[in-house]
């Protein structure tokens, strides 16, 4: 029993250490496998102002070519890179249209001297030097020729978004390591001038920071990294506004080294994976694992030390014959070792079923696969024996301390051990569960909290989908709105820019003037007009709304009026706010809503028309109310919406996302945190179960006489289950007041990071106090009324 007690503790433990270990291992070694990887840097944006600071892990256009021109010596190549995202593309020769390739760049040469690529057809030197030059991986070249050989792919064309062409000058292999360079296809940048699909190449404007214009960077042998960096902040510096700069808004560049980029939460990948985590998470989910094989460890030393007396004789026989105490203590280690291993075959099999279980938080890349590479194996073995050495070296310095003379005399145990280090340990295991189950009531009654917390806006039954953002006609936007009035099974449908909340924000700065005062802040823009008001059940205050969806005037939200220090919202109407040296009016007031996660507050927001046309309009977004409650009449009406799509837009896929979901994924992370902190509960509490019901076990054989005694003497089953189980119940109540401030105190810092939050309630310290002594009580009535209900003749005879 004991044996199965420790095999389960420990396996729990490590089971969760291997998965959480793969997942650490898998994440850091990302971009490994690069020659001189520690070299490449990508240069990155930052932006302070009197809002907070903003990440951009693109740069100015023009700032490549200020680097190239300085010539250090500490360059040893500099490549601008421009990520573009083309609707299609097409062979020339047979005509097979390929819909949204990924992983398009514009590319000069000096990409191929930062990263080191495998050429199969062609070299670095001259394949992207002339315009309409276009270098594929293998796999995407198969994709596109799969009936050709790579030799025979060269000088053929291919043809992006109907207009661009482009003939194939060379095939990389793919790269075979881990990476975040995902790019499948380069297209020459000299192409660019004449035909940009990325609107970046050619906005040569230092106070244009696009996300699509990114830059690499490969330093010399021997380079100071800080020396770049000081020259890269002193560009940075030449180039701010001076008015920017005297409201408080500043800019910045960055090296980011290579390995930095794919555990960076404040810069996005090429791939855009929301499933890849950051590094403080990591940390988390390794101090996670610590806990889980720590309390495992526990289990076995408090079983071991206390079944030391059942193995006194042995040890004092083993000493009679001449065994040293070196040789009892590796005996003991040995059989820890066995235990152990015992418990890690177990846990692979359970890890197989984690991973399983985890697959919507593990990267899409671990899989089982992963526990035969070298490292991981290494890494368990050395887990096992840190174990082995954590778990069993102090019972077997215990143990193989008993004095022969003593042990063959009855006197093993001397009367002053009343296992206090058992009682220390117990009374930790059962701190680390209370943590836990505190820590996922409040998180689940936060997360409960701002998932029901109004937004400030209708979200029930509408949906919005965005139109091809290349097809720039009014025209097909203006019928599909038309067309899709016309269906039954729909109630309204506006033409307009993002919804209330999205992960897409606008924003430009502004500057309000009334007399003496002047106030520069930043205002967050929502395009729309009276129908879109009326859709999603937005408030006005005061005023009126925009003459029409073409003129510039403003709402603005109470955020902004606080920001202004205007209390009555009437008397900011009619007043102007300077926009690139233009005054627009203000021509009405909103209530609040919340444009993004519940976390966040409600920033300063001014709702207007679109204000541009053509390529550049905001009115790129339909937004629709299904008019029926029915959601089995949904499925038929998103079909119908799609046939209209597909007449209007054949070249691209269709895709809605309900408001509801929208909503929803704001809270990804921690319903995340909520799913984690449940599963590491449930494997807290049942590892420091299963240690107390062997201490149970242990306590009720060695105090069998004792029992047997109180029966005759009179003892009911209730007295002596009481009996029995104080001491026990001692420990959880002492580690209840222990985890109880621990768990407060770091729920309260968590908290923080909300600006909509819940109270800490004293009914869930209640809750998650109560549940410890039940579980522990129906752990240790297991036995105690066992060994209660044993016949005390039986007891009294025992010997």
């Amino acid at each position: 029993m004991f044996s199965l007690i420790n095999i389960l503790g420990l396996s729990i433990g490590l089971s969760a250490a291997f998965v959480i270990g793969a997942m650490v291992f898998y994440d850091l070694t990302f971009d490994k496998f690069h020659p001189d990887g520690d070299k490449i840097y990508r240069v990155t944006t930052s932006f302070k102002s009197p809002d907070g600071d903003f990440y951009n892990a693109g740069v100015t256009v023009p700032l490549a070519q200020a680097l190239v021109d300085l010539k250090m010596n500490e360059f040893n190549a500099v490549a601008p890179i421009f990520t573009a995202f083309p609707l299609h593309v097409q062979n020339k020769a047979t005509g097979h249209l390929f819909k949204d390739p990924e992983f398009v760049a514009y590319a000069s040469p000096s990409y191929f001297k930062v990263f080191d690529y495998q050429w199969l057809v062609g070299n670095s030197d001259n394949a992207l030097t002339e315009p309409n030059r276009v270098v594929l991986s293998q796999e995407r070249a198969k994709k596109y020729f799969p009936d050709q050989e790579l030799q025979n792919i060269i000088g053929n064309s291919v043809v992006y978004n109907d207009t661009i062409l482009a003939t194939v000058s060379g095939i990389v292999e793919n790269f075979k390591g881990r990476t975040d360079i995902v790019f499948e296809e380069f297209i020459s940048l000299k192409t660019a001038a004449t035909q940009d699909m990325t609107n970046a190449v050619n906005e040569a404007n230092w106070n244009n920071t696009n996300s699509a214009s990114q830059l690499f960077m490969k330093l010399s042998q021997g380079a100071d990294p800080v020396k770049v960096q000081e020259t890269l902040s002193r560009i940075a510096k030449e180039h701010d506004e001076p008015e920017m700069v005297a409201i408080g808004r500043t800019s910045a560049y960055h090296l980011q080294p290579l390995a930095d980029i794919h555990l960076n939460p404040n810069y996005h990948t090429f791939d855009f994976d929301d499933s890849r985590t950051s590094l403080s998470a990591l940390k988390s989910l390794l101090i996670l694992a610590v806990i889980l094989v720590l309390l495992g460890c526990i289990n076995f030393i408090n079983l071991n030390t206390a079944q030391a007396i059942q193995r006194a004789k042995e040890i004092g026989i083993r000493k009679t014959l001449g065994s040293s105490r070196k040789q009892l203590v590796l005996q003991f280690l040995g059989e820890t070792f066995i235990l152990s291993l015992a418990a890690a075959t177990l846990s692979f099999f359970l890890s197989k079923w984690l991973l399983a279980q985890f697959s919507d938080f593990i990267p899409k890349g671990l899989t089982f696969e992963l526990f035969y590479n070298p490292w991981i194996i290494m890494g368990i073995i050395l887990m096992l024996f840190l174990v082995t050495v954590l778990s069993g070296f102090y019972p077997a310095i215990v143990m193989s301390k008993y004095k022969p003379v003593s042990v063959l005399k009855q006197r093993v145990l001397p009367s002053s051990d009343k296992g206090s280090l058992r009682k220390y340990l117990t009374v930790f295991q059962f701190v680390i569960a209370q943590v836990f189950i505190i820590a996922t009531l409040m998180v689940g009654k936060q997360l409960n909290y701002i998932m029901k917390k109004d937004m400030g806006f209708k979200t029930e039954a509408i949906a919005y989908f965005r139109t091809p953002w290349r097809d720039t006609s009014a025209v097909k936007r203006a019928r599909f709105v038309r067309q899709m009035e016309e269906l039954p099974g729909v109630d309204q449908v506006v033409l307009s820019g993002n919804p209330p909340a999205s992960f897409s924000t606008m924003s430009m700065g502004v500057k309000f003037v009334e007399g003496d005062k002047e106030v520069n802040s930043n205002l967050q823009l929502m395009y729309g007009n009276a129908r879109y008001f009326q859709l999603y059940d937005l408030k006005l205050v005061a005023g009126r709304m925009p003459l029409n969806d073409s003129i510039r005037e403003f709402v603005v939200n109470r955020s902004y009026l606080k920001v202004l220090g205007i209390t009555e919202p009437e008397d900011i109407v009619g007043k102007n706010l300077k926009v690139d040296d233009e005054n627009l009016p203000i021509v009405g007031v909103m209530d609040d809503f919340n444009q993004h996660s519940l976390k966040y507050g409600v920033a300063p927001m001014a709702f207007t028309g679109g204000s541009y046309r053509g390529r550049w309009t905001q009115f790129k977004t339909i937004h629709f109310k299904l008019n029926s409650k029915n959601t089995g009449d949904w499925p038929a009406t998103f079909s119908k919406i799609e046939t209209i799509w597909n007449k209007l837009y054949p070249s691209s896929d269709f895709e809605y996302t309900f408001m509801d979901d929208t909503v929803k994924r704001f809270y990804e992370s921690e319903q995340k945190t909520s799913i984690l902190l449940q599963w590491a509960t449930g494997l807290a509490i049942l590892i420091s179960c299963l240690g107390l019901f062997g201490l149970v076990i242990h306590t009720t054989e060695r105090r069998t006489k004792e029992i047997g005694i109180r029966k005759v003497l009179g003892a009911n089953l209730i007295q002596l289950n009481f009996l029995l189980s104080k001491d026990f119940l001692k420990l959880v109540l002492i580690a209840f007041v222990i985890a109880a401030p621990l768990a407060w105190y770091g729920l309260y810092i968590w908290l923080q990071e909300f600006a909509n939050k819940t109270e800490i309630s004293w009914w869930i310290f209640a809750i998650s106090g109560l549940a410890m002594v039940l579980v522990s009580l129906m752990i240790m009535m297991v036995k105690t009324v066992n060994s209660a209900n044993i016949n005390p003749v039986k007891s009294l005879r025992a010997e």
